[in-house]
């Protein structure tokens, strides 16, 4: 094909970088030709499976890709998550100011450490995710480096709040035998905090090739070697619950190791900073802590799906298939649906003796039993709105997904959770009925958002914003 007949001047209506856009997008067979020929393949060997034979209908097919994407993400999350559970087993039970105070620190982490690496990464769902579907292989490793260097350097700036924790907790009106303990304790959590960036940067480079299975097994033998490295640093050498929190980092490393060879977080973990402020904060606190940690295991699953559901609209978008992508959230979301249910149920049915896995303190156990009904309604709406978010991200619509989680925790569910624990008197309680009422708003809000996605004109930008980066990288080199 020639470019014939162009002429550039102040009124055309293409760019020089839109045009060769067009003639690239729509000249494949040409470009396949021109790329070098170890672009043709993926940085790591894919293991995407096939399905579906001639009589198969697209549906089925759907349903078969996205779990065998879900099913190992969701295990792998699982997995990862149960190495923070583990730890905060260990320190329930050596007290009530143990388990408060890492609780404390923890929800502290997350909330200036943790989850703000893991929304920064979420970029990578987009940028590798429509790079691969459009077969844009060599701008994987260039967007996991820059991350990885943006992280690391975040990571030095939360270092030197955590430092601080302490000293921050007694200015916001925490006991101060809670605030010291926690103190201590985040201060063995730094090691865990740069891990954590490059293990959120793996996962998601590896993910958006459908490369599944390594994160699967990695976070099974993470798993498994955290108990005996958590009882030799809490029990055997003596650390109590800084051996605990030292050995996440261990146990992140190890991850990383095995690999290699979203403001959301923040109002809940929030949660358990406001659990300081009620009557009993010892008490509050360790229940919130128990409650959340319970959440956050659960939450695995529809994360699991909601990662399967961006691998699969950013591939598809990036590879010009806007009706495949439209197909793939309609399924993902009566899978969603299914998930919620029926493990809101699970968690009613378990209520009266999941308490004892976290402590032997009869009140704590039976303020357990109260809050499980209420955390598995919950649930129902975060197991939506998670999978709803992955569509979001698959699309590259992360600021307005940024914007919609700040409206609904901040502007709805953070007041009514003040409201229903401060001035109605519900206590920790009250905490999970007010982010129960931002679950819902985030929901709707993300479902509308969803229900009216324009898939040929997000397919168009998935062209421009991957072509676009690769026109720059060949100047560039």
């Amino acid at each position: 094909m020639k470019l014939t007949g162009t002429f550039f001047h102040k009124q055309d209506k293409y760019t020089l970088t839109s045009l060769v856009n067009t003639y690239r997008f729509q000249n494949t067979s040409e470009v396949s030709s021109m790329v070098p020929s170890n672009m043709e393949e993926p940085l790591v060997g894919s293991n995407i499976q096939k399905t579906g034979g001639p009589k198969e209908s697209l549906v089925v097919t759907e349903v078969k890709k996205q779990l065998y994407l879900a099913g190992p993400l969701i295990a792998g999350c699982l997995l990862q998550n149960v190495v923070q559970m583990i730890s905060v087993m260990f320190v329930g039970h050596l007290g009530e100011l143990a388990l408060s105070s890492a609780s404390i620190a923890t929800s502290f982490a997350g909330v200036t450490g943790f989850s703000l690496l893991s929304g920064m990464a979420s970029s990578l769902d987009t940028l590798c995710g429509q790079a691969f579907g459009a077969k844009q292989y060599h701008l994987l490793g260039i967007y996991k480096q820059r991350a990885i260097l943006v992280l690391t350097l975040v990571s030095v700036v939360v270092a030197m709040v955590w430092a601080y924790t302490g000293q921050i907790l007694l200015l916001v009106g925490q006991d101060a035998e809670i605030a010291m303990g926690a103190g201590s304790y985040i201060r063995w959590l730094i090691p865990a905090l740069f891990v954590y960036g490059l293990l959120q940067c793996h996962v998601r480079f590896l993910q958006t090739q459908n490369i599944v299975l390594p994160v699967m097994m990695s976070a099974g033998v993470t798993a498994l070697s955290h108990v005996p490295v958590c009882w030799l640093l809490v029990y055997k050498l003596g650390l109590g619950n800084k051996g605990a929190a030292l050995a996440n980092a261990i146990s992140y490393l190890a991850n990383v190791s095995i690999l290699t060879v979203y403001i959301r977080w923040w109002s809940f973990e929030l949660l358990v900073l406001l659990s300081g402020l009620l009557p009993n904060p010892k008490l509050e606190a360790s229940v919130l802590s128990i409650s959340l940690n319970t959440g956050s295991l659960v939450f695995m699953i529809p994360f699991g799906l909601g990662a399967a559901i961006s691998t699969r609209v950013s591939n598809e978008l990036g590879a010009g298939q806007p009706q495949a992508a439209r197909l793939a959230t309609r399924v993902t979301m009566v899978l969603g649906l299914v998930a919620g249910v029926s493990l809101g149920l699970v968690m009613i049915l378990v209520r009266n003796i999941w308490g004892y896995a976290y402590s032997n303190e009869k009140e704590v156990v039976e303020n357990i039993s109260r809050m499980m009904p209420i955390l598995g309604m919950a649930f129902v709406f975060d197991d939506m709105q998670c999978v709803l978010s992955g569509v979001i991200r698959g699309c590259g619509l992360q600021k307005i997904g940024a914007c919609v989680n700040l409206g609904a925790y901040y502007l709805v569910g953070v007041p009514a959770a003040l409201c229903f624990a401060f001035f109605y008197h519900f206590g920790g309680m009250g905490l999970w009925f007010g982010i129960i009422c931002g679950l819902a708003v985030q929901m709707l809000l993300l479902l509308s958002i969803t229900l009216c996605t324009n898939w040929e004109k997000e397919a168009s930008k998935a062209k421009d914003r991957v072509f676009s980066s690769s026109l720059h990288v060949d100047m560039t080199t």
